[in-house]
């Protein structure tokens, strides 16, 4: 009696919930900064006076991490295009880190979990930039598996008959067509970032060229004004009467 009344009181103690497994792998964060699975993102965030973003996305051993960002504007007075990256393993390793205004970091996953994507923006201290960023995984397979795939292809081969032959040859066709329209996608996504980039510049550049030319205006009507009233006075004339004339 006295164990089994221990034994309740360890349990009221230390309640329900002190095994099982853990459903989230980061209990303090949001949905919106925990990216899952092996599809790609691409989207633009606007980072503040030095400040801080981070990302957690999905990764298993053996596939493909790529992080692609560029800068698209900034504002304030230094106007530094720099921007600092780090990416992190699920243990809080570093992985890669960046410092410029463009950068691809890639790599092969070491271990399964979320990886962590920083950005930050303590080159600006009175300034906001927009980042536009394209991330995801793919799997490419390693060489073992290669190897392995090519001797099962081959026993296959041996087995089957020329209409298996002929689905081999289309499945082998498509695995490559995907991966050959995945990157493609990839290329296009960087083209959007070069172009969004671009057209801010122009924007930026517009609107400078217009406040240049207001100011110039002015300047110009400012100094066209004073000219004429100086002139004006050199040749200004006094009248002279009987009391009041000028003495030599």
């Amino acid at each position: 009696m006295p164990g089994a009344a221990f034994l309740l009181v360890l349990l009221l103690v230390l309640g329900p919930g002190c095994g099982g497994p853990v459903k989230d792998p980061q209990p303090g964060l949001s949905d919106q900064d925990l990216f899952w699975g092996t599809d790609q993102y691409d989207f633009a965030i606007v980072l503040g006076a030095s400040g801080l973003e981070c990302f957690w996305h999905m990764a298993h051993q053996g596939e493909q991490f790529y992080f692609n960002y560029m800068v698209q504007w900034v504002t304030g007075v230094a106007n530094d295009r720099h921007l600092a990256v780090t990416v992190n393993s699920p243990k809080g390793y570093l992985v890669s880190e960046a410092d410029d205004a463009t950068g691809e970091i890639k790599f092969e996953a070491k271990e399964t979990g979320f990886y962590q994507m920083c950005l930050s923006n303590f080159h600006n201290r009175f300034g906001h930039m927009q980042v536009f960023l394209n991330f995801g995984v793919y799997y490419e397979g390693s060489e073992d598996m290669k190897k392995q795939k090519e001797e099962d292809d081959k026993k296959k081969e041996e087995d089957r008959k020329d209409l298996n032959n002929t689905i081999t040859t289309i499945e082998d066709s498509s695995v490559r067509l995907q991966s050959y329209v995945f990157h493609m996608w990839r290329h296009y996504n960087f083209a959007r970032m070069r172009r969004g980039t671009d057209y801010y510049l122009l924007l930026s550049n517009s609107t400078y060229v217009g406040y240049w030319s207001a100011a110039q205006s002015v300047v110009i009507l400012l100094s066209g004004y004073l000219q004429l009233f100086f002139l004006k006075r050199l040749f200004k004339t006094k009248t002279t009467t009987e009391t009041d004339k000028p003495r030599c």
